[in-house]
């Protein structure tokens, strides 16, 4: 452990240092606080202030505890690898409530429901009570999850919002939400902190018992704690008073999700005798990009007062390029990476962040033309797709038999001719029983059911039975294997379509992801793998494969990449229509867009689309107010204000006014003229003409209609049309249509 000073930085080495009482160190983006945390770890344990088991760290990501214990193991050696307490703050809950359960109220062999079950059960509810209504629906499971990140119950949460339309039928369903949760053995995430909560409240022996234990704390990300994570560190802090806060309010952009900016913001009026440390050296951008973020985020009167430098090169200006609409757009950003690939460079160099991920088809589409490998992160996850959840119910339910969700998910998959009027008989038996949902296929013979639908209950349940007791000695990768083969779930999806091809292929990424857990935590049980794939995010699902991240910009929070691409920066988009411009939420879009910028190393590219198709119709665009409040960095000349509506929220044409204040509305021709205004080099991409005659990716090849040409997605087929110069082919594919393609960067080779 000798030198774990001689990489820090003078300001680093002071809160490092600095070990006793309350610190907050304000770690702007890419000032190596991971590095501050690991090192204040291995310092802690050099100085014999406490041993491993004694030290809490947590992060709040899987990826950020597993990246911390992996450089603490570099620095400290072997005794890293018993760690378990550098975790994110819900799997920290996890293990106090699998510890102390019988304390709690639970059987430690808990489920954790995901929004998915979450959901389900919610609307299980709803068809009990007898409400129908999909918009009171929509409203009770925004108020369940409200209610619990608050920390209150159903008369509390009733009290306080009282003249919400229909709270009295949505108390009632979470109420019965609750009682379906502990009859199932289960907690959802909100439940994890919140019960931890209470377990710390309500139990004295438990809180002195982990307060003392827990000698030192330390938390990342600490302007993302909402107010039930707080209460839980400052109890568990109220013994020693060792809290070491490490976050960025610059960079709190949850507060959607419950996060509390001002936890960060009072932090030494919380703690009096608190000391503060800044880091405000970069070690990630260049010059020109941290120019561009701290021209963004002074905007924001929120803040303590932080400025990013570096002693890095200048770097290049960062571009800022209007597209008519929103293909040429992604067309645009295809032809950058190509060119930058055929240069040396590797696609993962690259990312494109948005605010919503409702962009990403245009991205998809021309990356797949021109044979760009990408990932869409911050939409549909990995363990949220079907056949993954129904391999999943099936280990929830070896797990925990007291889960009916999982019962009710798998029981007829793959199809065993169990269907809903059969469930609901065995639900109607379970509830008059008092007993779960798998007891009642247990006692199937006690059921008002046809002989032959009671072999296929029968049958149900003693395949469970048998994996409950074989998994208590089978490795989990193994088991899983046995789970899959036993069930034949495969073959649901085995059908000859893409679709279930996918499927399967999703079922064989969900073995190898097993497998690898397996090969990190050789002496895992069912239920920690359970947690570990539960409690995870996009970003653990992230590798180190050669493609292109297309991602939300909340996605990608504590990540970085030398090239980064910030697409539709329209109002309305970026920022989102909820904001009027000023407020709190006005500066949490603010602060999206500063974290957008500090992903990037070496180059930064903003995009916009004059014209947008999304939501069912396609409407002119302003672009976003944040590109006025960069325009002195841009270089674009400002003019007075001219609006001229055609059109109320469509067909709108109006003309810029940089307000380089940043809190007036910009708005921008979108009709015509503004193109003068943006610098030459941001201007001269034409998607139709102008593109570079030579071939990046595959040499230089001349088309003439009538070539049979072969595209690694679409096929082969028969180019029918050369345009501009032969920069353009229109190829019509066999069974998929005529593609327009740009002959410069499309991988298409001719049979």
């Amino acid at each position: 452990m000798d030198g774990i000073l001689d990489s820090l930085n003078e300001e680093q080495k002071k809160p490092v240092c600095d070990t006793e009482g309350a610190v907050l160190v304000l770690a702007g983006a890419g000032s190596g606080k991971t590095r501050v945390l690991t090192s204040r770890i291995a310092y802690i344990l050099r100085e014999d202030k406490a041993p491993l088991s004694q030290i809490l760290a947590i992060t709040f990501t899987n990826k950020a505890a597993g990246e911390m214990k992996e450089r603490l193991l570099k620095m400290i050696g072997g005794e890293a690898e018993n760690a378990k307490w550098i975790c994110t703050i819900h799997s920290m809950c996890v293990k106090i409530l699998r510890q102390f359960a019988d304390r709690a109220g639970f059987k430690s062999n808990f489920s954790i429901y995901s929004e998915t079950e979450r959901a389900n059960v919610i609307k299980k509810t709803f068809q009990e009570l007898d409400y129908d209504d999909e918009k009171l629906l929509k409203s009770a499971k925004y108020h369940i999850g409200n209610a619990k990140m608050l920390g209150l119950d159903p008369d509390q949460y009733y009290r306080k919002y009282r003249d919400e339309f229909g709270i009295d039928k949505i108390v009632t369903a979470y109420d019965k939400y609750n009682s379906h949760l502990r009859a199932n053995n289960a907690l959802d995430f909100d439940d994890l902190l919140l019960e931890t909560l209470r377990l710390l409240k309500r139990d004295r022996e438990t809180l002195d018992y982990l307060a003392d234990k827990f000698k030192y704390i330390l938390v990342d990300e600490f302007q993302d704690t909402n107010k039930v994570q707080y209460d839980i560190i400052k109890l568990l802090a109220s013994r020693h008073g060792n809290l070491f806060a490490v976050g960025d309010d610059d960079q709190s952009i949850y507060g959607w999700r419950g996060a509390e900016i001002e936890n960060i913001l009072r932090f030494d009026k919380d703690f009096p005798q608190a000391k503060v440390y800044k880091l405000e050296r970069n070690y990630r951008s260049t010059k020109a990009i941290l120019s561009f973020a701290n021209c963004i985020i002074k905007n924001n009167l929120s803040r303590h007062g932080k400025t990013l430098w570096t002693e890095g090169e200048d770097g290049d200006k960062p571009v800022y390029y209007q597209a008519e609409e929103e293909s040429v757009e992604a067309l645009y950003a295809a032809r950058i990476i190509s060119e930058g690939v055929s240069k040396g460079g590797k696609y993962s160099d690259y990312a494109v962040l948005m605010r919503i991920n409702a962009l990403t088809r245009s991205y998809e589409q021309e990356f797949t033309k021109y044979g760009i490998p990408y990932k869409v992160f911050g939409g549909f996850k990995f363990y949220d797709r079907k056949e993954i959840k129904d391999a999943l119910a099936y280990l929830r339910l070896i797990s925990n038999p007291y889960d009916s969700e999982a019962v009710e998910r798998i029981i007829n998959v793959p199809r065993r001719g169990i269907g809903g009027k059969t469930l609901q008989v065995m639900n109607d038996y379970a509830q008059a029983t008092g007993l779960t949902l798998y007891d009642a296929c247990v006692d199937c013979e006690q059921l008002n059911l046809p002989r032959g639908t009671k072999d296929k209950i029968k049958d149900f349940a003693a395949l469970v039975r048998d994996f409950i007791i074989s998994a208590q000695d089978t490795p989990v990768s193994q088991l899983v294997r046995d789970v899959l083969t036993a069930t034949n779930l495969r073959a649901e999806y085995d059908d000859g379509t893409d679709d279930g091809d996918s499927k399967l292929a999703n079922l064989d990424e969900f073995i190898a992801s097993v497998d690898d857990f397996s090969r990190l935590n050789p002496n895992a049980t069912l239920d920690e793998y359970l947690n570990q794939v539960t409690l995870s995010t996009d970003l653990d699902n992230m590798d180190d494969g050669d493609y292109v991240t297309v991602a939300t910009i909340h996605a990608v929070k504590g990540l970085e990449f030398p090239c980064v691409f910030i697409c539709g920066l329209e109002d309305g988009i970026m920022p989102s229509s909820r904001t009027d411009g000023v407020g709190r939420e006005a500066e949490e879009e603010r602060r999206l867009m500063y974290v957008a910028i500090t992903r990037a190393g070496k180059n930064l590219y903003l995009t916009r689309s004059k014209s947008r198709y999304l939501y069912g119709h396609r409407d002119l665009t302003r672009p976003s107010r944040f590109i006025a409040e960069l325009a002195p960095e841009l270089g674009i000349q400002a003019v007075q204000p001219q609006y001229r509506y055609a059109g109320e929220g469509r067909g709108y044409a109006s003309t810029y006014n940089a307000n380089s204040g940043g809190g007036g509305r910009a708005l921008y021709s979108s009709a015509d003229g503004f193109e003068s205004d943006i610098p030459v080099k941001t201007s001269t991409f034409k998607p139709s003409f102008g593109l570079p005659k030579s071939n990046p990716v595959g040499g230089k090849k001349d088309y003439s209609v009538g070539m049979r040409v072969r595209h690694p997605k679409f096929g082969v087929g028969m180019i029918i049309a050369v345009k501009n110069g032969g920069t353009v082919v229109n190829v019509a594919f066999d069974g998929q249509g005529i593609k327009e393609l740009s002959a410069a960067i499309a991988p298409l080779e001719i049979v």
